[in-house]
């Protein structure tokens, strides 16, 4: 890698800020995995509240991955012009696509307690006149719970939309970097060709100097 520093290159500082969100995020993770494997129903109040505060960052990490990529692809066709090599133009993609890729599993996981919630609670809504009962009310209360998870998985859908379409971004852009390193490699081989034979047309002149003297 050339070299660079945080202040001239804005994907370092962005790439800081991105791992450090996913260090305060994967133990938000890790808790929500563990409070919804123990919690009673997939809309308990504890892990509605686990939920609530992993989605904060991962939107975060989203805008950040957006960045990263605008990033890349402003200095992908002429990374020397930047003191950037092909081989730290691949690191950056790998880096967003890596990061891409766990955004979405975590995603994933999200999805899938809003699936285990419409499958326990149905699409059953409660009598108005059972809110009397306690269990009644309890169960109009889970019912509304599980709605409000539903319209945050579905806010976070277009938000892990944009996500799955950086990736691809992403990968588009590690095809073209490929096809840019075969082609300076090509460059380079046909460079060392004619070097070789300059050199050996060099040291002909100077044994037919040396053979007339």
């Amino acid at each position: 890698m050339m070299s660079t520093s945080t202040e001239e290159d804005p994907f370092l500082q962005v790439q800081a800020d991105v791992l450090t969100t996913l260090s305060t995020t994967r133990p938000l993770f890790t808790s929500y995995l563990r409070i919804r494997s123990s919690a009673s129903s997939p809309s308990s109040p504890e892990l509605l509240e686990a939920r609530a505060e992993l989605e904060a960052p991962l939107q975060d990490l989203t805008t950040d991955l957006s960045d990263l990529i605008e990033s890349v692809k402003a200095i992908e066709h002429d990374p020397y012009r930047f003191g950037l090599d092909i081989t730290e133009v691949s690191r950056r993609r790998k880096l967003v696509h890596d990061v891409g890729k766990e955004i979405e599993s975590m995603r994933a996981e999200l999805q899938r307690t809003v699936q285990e919630a419409k499958s326990t609670n149905g699409d059953y809504l409660p009598d108005p006149d059972a809110f009397e009962d306690e269990d009644g009310y309890a169960m109009f209360e889970q019912e509304r719970q599980t709605e409000m998870m539903a319209e945050q998985d579905e806010q976070l859908d277009g938000v892990f939309r944009t996500v799955g379409n950086l990736r691809q971004q992403a990968d588009d852009m590690g095809r073209e970097l490929e096809e840019q390193g075969e082609l300076l490699e090509d460059v380079d081989n046909v460079a060392d060709r004619v070097g070789g034979k300059l050199q050996t047309g060099m040291k002909k002149v100077g044994k037919n100097e040396m053979n007339r003297t």
